[in-house]
């Protein structure tokens, strides 16, 4: 098969197999609305987080739009009291007495590449400390900082490892990599990539080009390979420009970047040593960057994709060959030159040349593209709907949607003033052009901080002994929780549970236990990834999302570790802090289940055992429905403190050795070993 001019394979035109593949990849990576909802919750995010006086931004697979198995969570870190300039005339922008001013020293640097050195030898501790002395001028050392920044930031973990110019370690319990690049940023556009500007002729839009130019760009400390001073230099970064491309791409070119990146993990790099992978994903995200400003496809539509794809195949093809494969901003910046020449470039440009001449059928080997292929090979009269509302139902949208929101909703702190600044800026966001997908987000996240903030007063006036005080933080508290539960999801009820619990109010607990647990039996209830489609569409199906959360929503209940929510649970909570986890993630069946046998101790004893009961066959028995399996470890632990208060040793003891069994997600062992010590000596009440 001629890969360049086959129109059809058989009776099947590649039209229609390009239609198939775009349906199954839309599975796969997902539809426009699924990737438009994901990137407006991390804006939102991000928006919410930047209250320190260093900035972040996410950038990468997950801030472009993507959720790939195996993805890295990638965040970029700066301080805003250090701006780099490119000439000293630039200086007469800032105040010199209030930030620091770094200057570019790109004369013995290879291009993208440059020197950073003080020109006032003024700066921040890390800063100064990461200097060396050259040619009479005081430098930032790149491998000193990334060196210094492992030692000294908050968000680096003890077990991350320097990668790149970036420290590697992991979340949620391992399951997931993150990389962290502290660096540094710029207001104005490196003259080194100001051939790029004049290049932007179809695309990107004008307005995305001056968006791009007007927010200048960043420097990440890692140096060239076969620079002068690799250990000193530092690369100029992008990342933030390359999000807005992606931004700017249509679904088709997406799409396109995406069975790109499938190809290189399933087909290209499958199998393969970490150190033998020359080609990565930024290769891939370079080569449709070029494509699309070549206008080398003129149509980028369902049909084409798989023509897209090729379009961008070959222009790699020739990038090996050639051995030059160039920045996208700064062409001269050659990307192949320290890895990809010599033998190792022969052997890759033979391995990619015989996966040309195969065709299309090369895609056969990925397994998520197969299926696409073969069903319209096998039934050529198959019909094949490129509408995105066939794609995927309302159902498992909202199933996405929330569960993209918690995985991101780490808007949690112990820090009042904190909790402020981001009330603050949520009232001027509510001003601003804002997306169905902000709101939802923003709705969410500011239950979240309405429930940190209640229990901060709380725990700040308990102890006052000023009756005044007192009463006006509990005042208040109650009312944030009541304001987060009439608009958070389902469970949030639960906070004014524990909160009731708190202040020794047993009965209106229990009242307001008996509300939740009715709304958290409804068989259309969606919790996690579980909810029965077709009760859930018929029971809030065409309503807005925010009712949907208040009636048929339910996340984990989250106490954040330097907070006092629960006395009974604060061993676990100094267990997960001495160990680096932010908060505990608590399935709201088991907690519901556990305020319930506390506060019916005080009541019903007669109920407490009951509900005991009830909590001892769901942690036993339940299949993930209820009880997700990466928080069992804090469900077999809360099974076990409620036996342990109703003097069942024998069945405590046999809890807390499950929870050490478990995936240890909350690394609660400490406390868990502590309580099986206990339990020798334990007397019931």
């Amino acid at each position: 098969m001629d890969s360049d001019n086959a129109t059809q394979i058989g009776e099947i035109p590649v039209q229609k197999i390009s239609e198939s593949v775009y349906v199954g990849i839309c599975h796969k990576i997902g539809t426009p609305q699924q990737v438009a909802s994901r990137r407006d919750i991390i804006d939102i995010w991000e928006l919410l987080k930047n209250q320190y006086p260093a900035r972040l931004m996410m950038s990468g697979s997950r801030r472009e739009g993507f959720r790939l198995h195996g993805s890295d969570i990638d965040t970029m870190f700066w301080p805003t009291d250090h701006r780099v300039i490119w000439d000293y005339f630039q200086s007469e922008y800032y105040n010199i007495h209030r930030q620091t001013l770094i200057l570019c020293d790109s004369s013995e640097s290879p291009a993208g590449f440059t020197l950073l050195w003080l020109p006032l030898e003024c700066a921040g501790q890390r800063e100064l400390s990461s200097c060396v002395r050259m040619n009479g001028g005081l430098y930032i050392s790149s491998s000193k900082y990334r060196e210094i920044i492992k030692k000294t930031s908050i968000d680096v973990r003890p077990d991350a490892t320097i990668h790149g110019p970036c420290n590697r370690g992991t979340v949620l319990g391992g399951i997931m990599e993150y990389d962290h690049a502290h660096c540094f940023a710029s207001d104005f556009w490196p003259p080194s990539a100001a051939s790029w500007i004049d290049r932007c002729h179809s695309w990107p839009p004008p307005y995305v080009v001056n968006d791009i130019v007007r927010n200048g760009c960043h420097y990440v400390a890692i140096g060239h390979k076969l620079g002068n001073h690799e250990d000193k230099e530092w690369r100029i970064s992008f990342s933030q420009a390359e999000n807005k491309l992606v931004y700017s791409m249509n679904h088709t070119q997406f799409l396109t970047y995406g069975l790109l990146k499938l190809f290189l993990k399933v087909i290209i790099n499958n199998g393969l040593r970490d150190e033998d992978k020359l080609l990565c994903s930024y290769h891939m995200k370079t080569a449709v960057f070029w494509a699309i400003q070549q206008n080398t496809l003129p149509h980028w539509c369902p049909h084409n994709l798989l023509a897209g794809f090729w379009v961008c195949f070959k222009l790699l093809l020739k990038w090996v060959y050639e051995g030059i494969c160039p920045n996208f901003f700064i062409p001269e910046n050659n990307m192949f030159l320290s890895k990809i020449h010599g033998q190792a470039q022969t052997s890759l440009f033979r391995r990619l040349y015989g996966l040309y001449e195969k065709g299309i059928a090369l895609l056969l080997h990925s397994p998520s593209i197969r299926s696409s292929i073969i069903d319209v090979l096998c039934n050529p009269r198959l019909t094949v709907c490129t509408d995105e509302h066939t794609l995927i139902s309302e159902a498992g949208f909202d199933v996405e949607l929330f569960g993209e929101i918690d995985s991101t909703d780490i808007i949690q702190t112990s820090n009042l003033q904190l909790c402020m600044k981001y009330l603050h800026t949520v009232e001027q966001l509510i001003d601003s052009p804002l997306t169905q997908y902000h709101v939802v987000s923003l709705q969410i996240y500011t239950a979240t901080i309405l429930q940190s903030t209640a229990f901060i007063l709380h725990n700040m006036y308990t102890n006052t002994g000023v009756n005044k005080q007192v009463y006006i933080a509990h005042k208040m508290s109650r009312h944030m929780l009541k304001l987060a539960a009439k608009f958070g999801y389902v469970s949030d009820m639960l906070y004014i549970a524990m909160y009731y619990y708190k202040t020794l109010r047993y009965r209106e607990a229990l009242s307001v236990i008996e509300m939740t647990k009715v709304k958290l039996a409804q068989p259309y209830l969606m919790y996690h990834r579980h909810r029965d489609r077709e009760r859930y569409t018929e029971a809030v199906g065409g309503q807005s999302w925010s009712t949907k959360m208040r009636q048929a929503v339910a996340g984990n209940i989250n106490l954040v570790n330097k907070l006092c929510y629960i006395n009974e649970l604060l061993p676990e909570q100094q267990s997960i802090r001495q160990n680096g986890r932010s908060a505990l993630h608590i399935p709201p069946l088991v907690l519901l289940h556990m305020l319930e046998v506390f506060c019916s101790r005080h009541v019903d004893t007669m109920r407490a055992q009951t509900v005991l009961d009830d909590l001892q066959v769901l942690v036993h028995h339940d299949q993930g429905l209820h009880v997700d399996d990466l928080l069992r470890d804090i469900s077999w632990e809360i099974l076990g403190i409620c036996q342990q208060m109703a003097g069942n040793i024998q069945a405590a003891l046999y809890s807390y050795q499950q929870s050490l069994r478990q995936y240890p997600y909350h690394k609660i062992q400490t406390a868990t070993t502590e309580r099986i010590q206990d339990l020798h000596f334990y007397t019931p009440l």
